[in-house]
């Protein structure tokens, strides 16, 4: 789970993970930008794939139909890494939830690959997830149940932070733009300014 800057900000940290899991090629999701610009971002990642050595694959899942598309389900399944990347978590959620394509997500986890997610597109991997919208909880789609992340926190002022946090059921991981919370297994490493608030301490 990166805080922000798709293509742009992590550099280090993607090269890092991809090696991690023998990765030369990426499949890409830009399905949280669906009604932004999905091709500026794909643009993005092509010369962010020239940096980091990997070929790069856009898979335009863009609406729930796409996601049911057993095709689509398949690219995703054979990848040895995937990132989601895109402003609107709440779309998102809505595509994939309980898609063939979100369970090809889980089956790449569950081979040993990388999932990657970046800024709102992390969240909604979690259960719950953060309502962009005010600062509160929604229902997200459960790829990570322990904890909830919250991305792009340096942009958000102190009351909106402490609201967030007083209103969490469970540990939040803050992740600001350039820095990541990797999960192994049930484990969690937190690099650059992540920071993790358990719930006694809120």
């Amino acid at each position: 789970m990166f805080g922000g800057g798709p293509f742009v900000d992590n550099d280090e940290f993607d090269a890092a993970l991809l090696a991690e899991v023998a990765a030369t090629r990426v499949v890409v999701l830009p399905t949280a930008d669906a009604f932004e610009n999905p091709g500026e971002l794909m643009a993005a990642a092509t010369a962010w794939a020239e940096r980091v050595d990997v070929e790069v694959e856009a898979l335009m899942v863009l609406q729930r139909d796409d996601a049911h598309d057993a095709g689509a389900a398949q690219v995703v399944r054979s990848a040895p890494a995937v990132y989601l990347v895109g402003d609107s978590s709440m779309h998102l959620r809505s595509v994939l939830k309980d898609t063939a394509v979100f369970a090809a997500l889980t089956a790449v986890l569950d081979g040993g690959g990388l999932v990657a997610a970046v800024g709102p597109s992390a969240t909604a991997m979690c259960d719950p997830m953060l309502d962009q919208r005010g600062g509160a909880f929604t229902l997200g789609l459960g790829l990570v149940a322990d904890v909830t992340v919250v991305p792009g926190v340096e942009t958000w002022t102190p009351e909106r932070r402490h609201r967030t946090r007083s209103l969490a059921d469970r540990p939040l991981i803050e992740v600001p733009t350039g820095s990541a919370a990797i999960r192994r297994g049930s484990t969690w490493e937190l690099l650059g300014d992540a920071e993790r608030h358990d719930l006694h301490g809120l």
